[in-house]
């Protein structure tokens, strides 16, 4: 499926599953700029949504509740995605509200919270930014608990398509990523097999797909 459909299925996944004050705040919380942020952004990037929830409930430091725009949660992984339009509203900001946005940011973060914010004119002008700083925060988890710098370019782009579709990929989809033969797509594969970035999903003696390592997949931060 396409964009719309993917989103309006993730959307009406995410209002089924809610109620009360949490389903309002995502019909009414949920505009213009956070679709655009997952039409420009994240699909191109992903072409999925699993693990992304859009208007997350977190508990305020004040006892209180409050909502991210978008939380990507995976085990070890907090993000928390903020798109910040320009307009009247902030501009208008009082000095008590910019201090409350400075505190519950900060209690994000002591709460083990990634916090990433990109503003409306970035998400619209500059798209391509946006998805490289996503990239470099989520591979970031990887290079934790691994040494980056012993992948070659070829495999360190496998790792990034293994990592964006979040899922187990084939040697096919390698092939038509990198427009690589078979035979080389095969030794690279293994390469990454023996690293143990890889391991084989499906298939003996054959193998059919692979996903990432466990201490890839499952980080420790």
């Amino acid at each position: 499926m396409g964009f719309e459909k993917e989103y309006q299925a993730f959307m009406d996944a995410h209002l089924q599953a809610r109620s009360g004050e949490r389903q309002r705040r995502l019909q009414e919380g949920h505009q213009h700029a956070e679709m655009l942020f997952l039409n420009q952004v994240w699909w191109p990037l992903f072409q999925h949504f699993r693990y992304l929830h859009p208007e997350y409930e977190v508990n305020d430091f004040k006892d209180g509740k409050r909502y991210l725009d978008f939380a990507y949660i995976r085990p070890a992984i907090r993000l928390c995605l903020e798109i910040d339009g320009y307009g009247p509203h902030l501009r208008n900001t009082s000095r008590w509200q910019f201090t409350d946005n400075l505190e519950r940011q900060n209690q994000l973060v002591i709460d083990g919270w990634t916090v990433i914010r990109f503003s409306y004119d970035q998400v619209k002008e500059n798209p391509r930014r946006c998805q490289q700083i996503i990239q470099q925060v989520i591979g970031r988890w990887v290079g934790d608990e691994m040494d980056l710098s012993t992948l070659s370019l070829v495999e360190k782009e496998v790792l990034r398509l293994a990592i964006r579709k979040g899922e187990a990929i084939s040697p096919i989809e390698v092939e038509k990523h990198l427009k690589l033969s078979d035979k080389t797509v095969s030794k690279v594969l293994s390469q990454l097999v023996n690293k143990k970035v890889l391991i084989p999903a499906s298939g003996v003696v054959r193998i059919r797909s692979y996903r990432l390592g466990d201490h890839v997949k499952h980080p420790v931060r």
